[in-house]
C-alpha cells in the first residue's frame, strides 16, 4: 500500500491519529519528515472539523427523541450551566491543550465531542483543532526523532 495512503489512514483511526502515523512516517517509511508530517495534520485537522460538524447534527437528530431530549436538558445543558465562565475562560485553550496531549484517547475525536457537548462555537473549535493538531504534530516529531536516534545511539554505542 502506498505510504501516503497509510498515513493518512492510521491518522483516522480513533486514539491512534497523527500519535500513530507520524511515527509509523517517519520510521517505517522513506517519506520524507515533512511530507509525513503535513499529511498527518491536515488529515487530522479535516478529521477534526468534520467530526465536530458530524456531533453536532446527531446530538441534533437525537434530540427529537424524547428520552434522550430530557437526558440532554437536564444533564448537559445543566453542565454547560455550571462550567460556563470556565469554558468562556479556557474554551480554545483548554481544548487546544486537550488536543495536543500526545495520549491515546485525548484527540480530535473526543475533543470534537466535548466541544460539542460544552457548547463551545465552531470557531473557537476550528482554532483549537489547528493549534492542538499543531502542538501534537510537534511533540510526537520529537519524540519519535530523538528516541530513534536514542535507541540507534544506545545499539551502536561500544
Amino acid at each position: 500500500m502506498n505510504a501516503a495512503l497509510l498515513i493518512v489512514l492510521l491518522t483516522l483511526i480513533p486514539t491512534l491519529e497523527l500519535r500513530a502515523s507520524i511515527p509509523y512516517g517517519l520510521l517505517a517509511t522513506d517519506a520524507p519528515l515533512f511530507l509525513v508530517v503535513l499529511l498527518a495534520v491536515i488529515t487530522n485537522i479535516l478529521l477534526g472539523f468534520l467530526l465536530y460538524e458530524l456531533v453536532g447534527v446527531l446530538i441534533k437528530a437525537c434530540r427529537h427523541l424524547q428520552w434522550f431530549d430530557r437526558f440532554f436538558t437536564r444533564v448537559i445543558l445543566r453542565a454547560q450551566r455550571r462550567i460556563k465562565k470556565k469554558v468562556e475562560r479556557w474554551g480554545e485553550l483548554g481544548v487546544a491543550a486537550f488536543i495536543s496531549i500526545p495520549l491515546p484517547g485525548s484527540g480530535v475525536y473526543t475533543a470534537a465531542l466535548g466541544a460539542e457537548l460544552l457548547g463551545i462555537t465552531r470557531k473557537h473549535f476550528y482554532l483549537s483543532t489547528i493549534i492542538g493538531v499543531l502542538i501534537a504534530a510537534a511533540l510526537i516529531t520529537i519524540i519519535t526523532i530523538t528516541g530513534s536516534n536514542l535507541f540507534t545511539w544506545v545499539i551502536t554505542a561500544p
